[in-house]
Order: C-alpha cells, then structure tokens, then sequence
C-alpha cells in the first residue's frame, strides 16, 4: 500500500508540473498573439500613414505638375512663384491645401484631412535655384509617414518654333507662292489661330504649302484654289493635310530687351539722320521718332536696336551680320511702327562677327534674325537666306522676296499675315534644338520620379 500511494503521490507531482508547464506555455502564447496583434495593428496604422502620404504626394502632383512659369521670373523668386500659384488655388476655392510662405526657402502646408483619422502635411523647400525639394508626411494617429520627392525646372520648348509659319492671325497668299522644307517638307508646316475669323487660310492663284496646315478655330474656312496645293496635294484633295481643329500653342514671349546690353555708347552708335546710305551700322541704336531710310549700301553688324514709336526702312542693298530688334508692345498690332526691307539683302549669322570685344558675347546669342514685338515688318526684295527667326506684330512678303530662312516665321499679330507675288520661302529648320536668342523659354516645374523615397523625419 505504501508503494502505491508514493506512485500516486508521484503522479500528481508529475501533473502538478505538466499543469504549471501548459500554464505557462499558455500565457507565453497568450503574450505571443497579443504581440502578434500589436505588431499587426501598428502594421496597420503604419500603412495607413503610408496610405496617407502616398494621397498627399498624389494630390500635390496633380497641382504642381500644372505650373508652368514665365521664362522672366527670377531664379531666386521661383519658390515665390509656386507659393502664388498654391494660394491663388486655395483663395479660388480650387483646392483645399492651405500653404504658407516661411522665409524666401520653405513652403509648408498645414494638415489636410483624407477619411477616418487620416492627414496628410507636406512642405517644399528650396534646395538650389534648379530642384525644390518636396516631403509629404502621411498621418494615422500617432503614427506618420512621409515619403520624399524632388521637382526641378525645367526649359519647356515652345510650339511655334515646330512650324515653318505660326500667325496668330489669318494666312492670306496671293499669286505664285511656295512654302517649302529645305530638307523635308513638315519643316514647311503652318500653324493657324485665327480665333473667331471667319476664314483661316486662304490660297488664291497658284500657292503651295509643302508642309500641313493646323488650325485652332473649328470653325474658321479654309479657302483653296484650283491650282494651289497643301502637301503636294490640290482641290479637295488638299484638305487631306489641314488639321482642324488642334490644341492652341505656346507662343515665345519676346525679349528684344537682351540684346540692349549690346549697343554701343558715343554719338557714332545713335542713327540720328532720316536719310542714309553707304554707312556702316555696328550695335547702334535707332531712337524713337527718327523714322530713318537707308537707301542702299547698309553694312550691319552686331545689333540694330529700335525704339518706338519708328518706321525704319531699307531700300537699296542691306548686308546683315547680326540682329534687329524693335522694342515695341507685344499688344500693338496697329502697325503704327514698322520695319520694311525693300531691297535686297545678305544676312549672315552673328558667329561670323569679327573676334573683337564688342562682338565676343553676341556671337553666342544664335537663331534669331529679328525680334520686334509691336512693329509690323516687310520684306519686298530678295535674299539668298536670312539666318534665324523673323518675329513681329505683322508680317508681310511681296514681290519677289524670297529665299531660305533658317528657322521660323512668327506673326504675334491677329491682322492676317500676306505673302503676295512671287514670295518663295524655303524653310531650314534642321538641327534646331535650342530657343533662339531674344525670347523667354517658358519654365515647368517636372516631378523627378528617380528621387522617390521614404525617409524618417
């Protein structure tokens, strides 16, 4: 009997320890799956931030990625530009991000709320005058998240300068007119406005366009002759390459102010006589009210820099090495000022100006032939090319003006732009990547998708 009851009092030891070990087996996996559902529940608000976050930069993205800025804010006023444009949205109830500006570097925006406890904030600050720096923290309770981009300005290119024509106005040709690509034919390409005319395009005689035409008004006519020709194709036919209606483009703001810097000082670089010839003109220039002529025998090099209000003509034979720029009102489409070159002319480009001091800037500033916001311009006699861009508020070829220009022809005006008699241009436009000298590229804020990342703030 003894030895049975040791054996019992054995077993109950035995399952006194087996108790005590499942006791405690059980706590540890009581603990284990408490922790287990902490750690899944700050899993779960910590996604929740992420979730938060990820929102906020969408929704900032979708705001920053719509500012677009005048190539003539300053690089140390950008950051400024961008605060603006966020309060402007907010004050037109477009938004509900709220920022406000800290010092000339830093933007912050203060909470805004997604759902069920969820917030987002976010700041912006100034890294160089190239990169803005964009962190948006995602918010679930206590816990936050923020994920961190970068934006940099970058050179938007501007549209126009992808056509061989761009008229803010009407196109009217008369007569026996080409327009065509010194290389292929889209360099020839037009673009059309006219925005409330009643006809976009008229081609009357025997005119061709090598290149397609695109017009932004649905309803402005196109008006073709028999005998005319849009990408090598007439009658009915030729509509095959008008493209109506399309998007508006971007047209370069003028900056005939640049080039400024370059005129000379002293009585010889100020044209003050009405009438000239057999002179040479070197970064001078024209005052307002002068109205000159020049007759023939015109040297130009560097700059010819007109104030208005003028009408400056030039009659006989012209030698352009160099650039004229009229510093007029891009809103005067009245045609009150002008530029009009009768004669002939030889224009080559400014990287052929002698190695000398007053030439050693200006021969970097490429592409342009003639900048002249406000002034109305005409060409009546011939060229073999003119080596850049031709811009003004109203543009006119007659007679027999004709020849390669390299690069573009651009009417800011809504007056019709007219080619009449035998007006050939050929259009070169190959290799041009940069904006030509004397217009503002226009900035775009672009979201760098290689500098995502999440970072602990």
């Amino acid at each position: 009997m003894r030895t049975r009851k040791a054996q019992n009092g054995l077993v109950l030891i035995i399952c006194m320890i087996l108790l005590c070990v499942s006791s405690v087996l059980a706590v540890g996996l009581a603990t284990m799956v408490d922790t287990g559902a902490q750690i899944t529940q700050n899993h779960h608000k910590s996604n929740l931030a992420f979730v938060a976050a990820e929102s906020g930069l969408e929704t900032l993205r979708y705001w920053l990625d719509g500012i677009y800025l005048p190539g003539t804010v300053q690089a140390n006023q950008r950051l400024n530009f961008v605060y603006t444009y966020l309060q402007n949205l907010n004050n037109d109830g477009h938004s509900n991000l709220v920022p406000a500006l800290n010092g000339t570097d830093h933007i912050s925006i203060s909470n805004v709320t997604i759902a069920n406890g969820q917030t987002f904030s976010a700041s912006i600050s100034k890294i160089n005058d190239e990169i803005l720096r964009l962190d948006v923290t995602g918010h679930n309770g206590p816990v936050s998240r923020t994920i961190r981009v970068n934006y940099i300005f970058s050179e938007r290119g501007n549209t126009v300068f992808d056509f061989g024509v761009a008229t803010k106005g009407p196109l009217e040709m008369t007569g026996n007119i080409e327009l065509e690509g010194a290389n292929i034919n889209v360099e020839a390409s037009v673009y059309i406005e006219a925005q409330n005319e009643d006809t976009a395009l008229s081609l009357t005689g025997k005119c061709e366009i090598a290149g397609n035409v695109s017009i932004v008004d649905p309803c402005a006519a196109v008006a073709v002759s028999n005998s005319s020709s849009i990408g090598g194709d007439k009658g009915s036919a030729a509509m095959n390459h008008v493209i109506q209606p399309v998007p508006p483009a971007e047209f370069p703001v003028p900056n005939p102010g640049l080039f400024e810097q370059y005129v000379g000082v002293g009585a010889e670089h100020i044209v003050t006589s009405g009438s000239s010839s057999n002179i040479t003109l070197e970064n001078v220039r024209i005052p307002a009210g002068v109205n000159p002529t020049f007759s023939g025998n015109v040297t130009i090099r560097g700059i010819v820099f007109i104030e208005q209000p003028n009408v400056v003509t030039f009659t006989g034979n012209t030698t352009i090495t160099g650039i004229i720029a009229g510093d007029g009102d891009l809103a005067d489409n009245s045609g009150t000022n002008q530029v009009n070159i009768i004669g002939s002319v030889v224009s080559n480009p400014v990287t052929d100006l002698p190695a000398e001091s007053q030439f050693a800037q200006l021969r970097d500033e490429t592409g342009t032939f003639m900048v002249t916001p406000g002034f109305s311009v005409s060409f009546g006699g011939n060229f073999d090319t003119l080596n850049g861009t031709i811009a003004a508020n109203g543009v006119e070829f007659f007679g027999n003006a004709g020849g390669t220009i390299e690069g573009s022809v651009i009417n800011y005006s809504n007056t019709p732009m007219t080619l009449t008699g035998n007006s050939d241009l050929i259009f070169n436009r190959s290799g041009i990547t940069e904006t030509p000298a004397g217009f503002t590229p226009e900035l775009r804020l672009e979201y760098d998708p290689a500098s995502y990342s999440e970072v602990a703030i």
